[in-house]
């Protein structure tokens, strides 16, 4: 292992790659991570020198305030390579953002914008070798945070740990998937945590959705905790739905994820002449518009699937099957415009691919 220093950073390299023993053309996603990972420790109330070492298990305390209060947030995010070699990432400013609106809402410190971006862009240019190129391809980057004081005690931790970790992944969904509308579980509520990136907002999701995949459905599409009667979100991304010639999706709020995936997908909708409407959307219309034949699509859309085609959805007992509209769909069509332009392949006119290297 060789220590570099630069500015803010020290560097520590693995002494050989795990690359050679990795199957790119067979990868499940999430299981496999690159040679190197960042840290940065959060101590006496101040962030500490952050660094870059091998990738590693933690030895950490039992009593960790994270795994008793769930102080800990997250990120997702994706690197791309063009066929020139060149890195780049898709508007990374917004995950940085989100991550400390994420921090301040679990009472947790933010985390300094320059020690993100030297860490990010330092340990891809490390792990450059990870990211395949081709259409569908990534390097899935999880920046996290967690709780580290090893006190059982009910108070916010005094001390945090900031990670980075990468893994290289091929296409999330292979296929359309299939939602059940939830009529009696909910994602979040008003006045909680629904718009950060928490990681208790997913595990809470795991019951539900294993209920949804007994009955043959792979997601859930949850709907608002007051009334269940207004859809808010698919699984782990933001949904949208299609009425004639309209796309529409719920607006943000303290119980909807402001996913930079579906913000993304609203400005190229609009660049692309695709009517967009940000409202309220009930179940009863969804389920009328079906009915009568004006629903044409329903989609998902997150960093991890980019955007995941739906089939079907079901709801009180009554499954809604939709027409496959195959490379006519809006969604067809967004995502590969949105690929495009993650991979250099396509115009950036709103500036948001961020080069590497």
């Amino acid at each position: 292992m060789s220590a570099i220093n630069t500015h803010n950073l020290h560097i520590e390299k693995a002494s050989t790659s795990k690359i050679k023993d990795v199957d790119f053309k067979n990868l499940t996603f999430g299981n496999t991570f690159t040679d190197h990972m960042f840290l940065c420790d959060f101590v006496d109330g101040e962030w500490q020198q952050p660094k870059i070492v091998p990738y590693q298990a933690m030895q950490m305390e039992p009593s960790a305030r994270v795994f008793h209060y769930g102080q800990a947030v997250f990120e997702g995010m994706k690197a791309y390579k063009d066929e020139n070699g060149d890195v780049f990432l898709f508007r990374p400013d917004q995950n940085f953002e989100r991550i400390n609106k994420s921090c301040a809402r679990l009472a947790m410190p933010e985390f300094p914008r320059e020690y993100f971006f030297e860490g990010l862009t330092t340990l891809l240019n490390l792990d450059k070798d990870w990211i395949q190129t081709g259409v569908g391809n990534s390097l899935y980057v999880r920046p996290f945070a967690i709780a580290t004081e090893p006190v059982i005690s009910a108070a916010p931790s005094r001390t945090y740990r900031f990670m980075i970790i990468c893994s290289p992944v091929s296409p999330y969904y292979k296929g359309k998937v299939r939602v059940l509308i939830a009529e009696h579980f909910s994602r979040s509520a008003d006045g909680g945590v629904g718009y950060a990136k928490a990681a208790g907002n997913y595990a809470a999701q795991f019951y539900p959705t294993n209920l949804a995949q007994q009955k043959g459905f792979q997601q859930v599409i949850w709907t608002d905790s007051n009334t269940h009667t207004l859809l808010e979100e698919a699984g782990t991304m933001n949904v949208f739905f299609r009425i004639k010639d309209t796309l529409i999706t719920a607006p943000t709020s303290d119980r909807i994820l402001d996913g930079v995936t579906r913000k993304s997908v609203i400005q190229i909708a609009k660049d692309n002449g695709i009517a967009v409407d940000v409202r309220p959307i009930k179940v009863s219309e969804i389920v009328e518009a079906s009915e009568n034949g004006t629903l044409k699509e329903i989609f998902g859309a997150g960093t991890a699937a980019v955007i995941s085609e739906i089939s079907a959805f079901e709801y009180r007992d009554k499954v809604h099957e939709l027409e496959d509209l195959g490379s006519q769909s809006y969604a067809a069509q967004l995502k590969q415009k949105m690929l495009h332009i993650q991979h250099n392949l396509a115009e950036d006119k709103h500036g948001w691919r961020y080069q590497v290297l």
